[in-house]
């Protein structure tokens, strides 16, 4: 059997386990409740899924890794590559030889897991994407692709966020999901804050720091309410980034500077043999990591992080003692168009004060070479009525690159 067919039935397979489950479950959905169905194990549905899950585990190894390799050689852009999330949705034997296959955003240049965004981008080239914003429900989506109308149904959703306005501050909350913003979900990735101006913001992960210095270094923000049969999943708020813009006081023409502290990618990233951060696998939280302690007010209790269990190494912590710093790539003012400029090589066609190039800002001493410093790390603007591109590489992460594109959107008077 050629693999492109076991691959198509892989997929019908998952289809069918998909819409078997849903139809279970939309005829059990008769009370009021909406109780979910589990059927049991000796259902006929059941053994003859186990039975079809069975044959296809018990594949010989050598065959099942030629079969995987294969396949992920040959679908190398989306939609074809959900083929290779196929490969690691039928079984627990299939899914490890997948994730050993399987390459980090920084090796291969693609994203295929939801893990893969929080992973570092290639170093030699960028990843190029979009992002829509729908004025009338404050929403921002992050695509794969080159703009809408070049990929067209093949884009390929990576993250969401909704605005929300609150009396002193602004908070984008970013998920997984176009349509699901809840906090208490697994789909929930992070956050970005900002302060009563606008003019500095807080990036937030849900999950901690892949490094164990850096998570000693960075504290939770957020508190979560514990409630006896509750079955809220754990999310924390760990400080990633801070993004900072400089006040125009003296309301002088050109483009916002800002510059971004990335608090768990060290300088030493971007030097000779230095790596970033790579979490392979998202934090699953245990019962004995949240600590409970009496609410001052008699109310729930609260569920802190604690990192006291964590060893750190003399040299970790100096490196988070010196986070990379980017800034902005300085435009050149255009004497013709009237207007300052800078090269986004096609990418860019509208101007805009949002529009922004960003570059690491060293110092002398931290032996970063010349050709890392002209590097633009990300690039953010402009194609055309509440559409923008937005290209990142390393050692941004997907979810770094589209929270520091938020902060662009926010209103800044005191910076414009």
């Amino acid at each position: 059997m050629h693999f492109k067919s076991i691959v198509r039935e892989l997929r019908d397979m998952r289809d069918s386990i998909g819409n078997s489950s849903r139809r279970r479950a939309e005829g059990k959905h008769t009370n009021r409740r909406g109780r979910s169905h589990i059927a049991p194990e000796g259902s006929p549905s059941s053994s003859a899924l186990f039975q079809q899950q069975s044959q296809w585990a018990n594949m010989p190894p050598e065959l099942l890794l030629d079969i995987i390799q294969r396949v992920e050689a040959a679908e190398a852009s989306w939609p074809a590559r959900r083929d290779v999330v196929s490969c690691g949705s039928v079984c627990r034997s299939w899914r490890d030889i997948t994730k050993e296959i399987v390459k980090t955003p920084e090796q291969c240049g693609c994203l295929t897991f939801p893990i893969s965004l929080k992973q570092p981008g290639p170093r030699e080239s960028q990843i190029q994407c979009f992002i829509k914003r729908e004025r009338a429900t404050s929403t921002f989506r992050l695509y794969l692709g080159l703009s809408p109308a070049l990929s067209g149904d093949a884009s390929k959703l990576l993250l969401a966020a909704r605005k929300i306005r609150r009396a002193t501050s602004t908070e984008f909350v970013i998920s997984l999901l176009g349509d699901d913003f809840s906090r208490a979900t697994n789909a929930y990735v992070g956050k970005l804050k900002s302060n009563f101006l606008g003019t500095k913001f807080t990036i937030y992960d849900s999950q901690p720091p892949h490094d164990p210095a850096v998570q000693s270094n960075c504290q939770s923000n957020g508190r979560l309410h514990s409630k006896q049969g509750s079955t809220r999943s754990p999310s924390g708020n760990y400080n990633v980034a801070t993004i900072s813009y400089e006040l125009n006081v003296l309301r002088t023409r050109g483009p916002r500077r800002m510059h971004c502290t990335m608090h768990w990618i060290p300088i030493s990233a971007i030097q000779e043999g230095g790596t970033a951060p790579t979490p392979m696998t998202f934090a699953k939280y245990q019962k004995d990591q949240f600590p409970q302690s009496a609410d001052p007010k008699g109310k729930n209790p609260l569920i802190e992080f604690s990192s006291n269990s964590l060893a750190e190494t003399p040299e970790s912590i100096q490196d988070t003692r010196n986070p990379l710093v980017l800034k902005n790539k300085a435009p050149r003012w255009h004497e013709q168009l009237q207007c300052w400029c800078l090269n986004f090589k096609g990418r860019v066609t509208v101007a805009s004060v949002k529009n922004f190039q960003l570059v690491a800002a060293v110092e002398p001493c931290q032996n970063v070479s010349v050709a890392e410093q002209e590097k633009v790390i990300l690039q953010f603007g402009k194609i055309g009525k509440d559409i923008f591109t937005m290209d990142y590489r390393y050692p941004l992460s997907a979810f770094q690159a589209f929270a520091i594109c938020l902060s662009s959107f926010d209103t800044k008077p005191a910076c414009e």
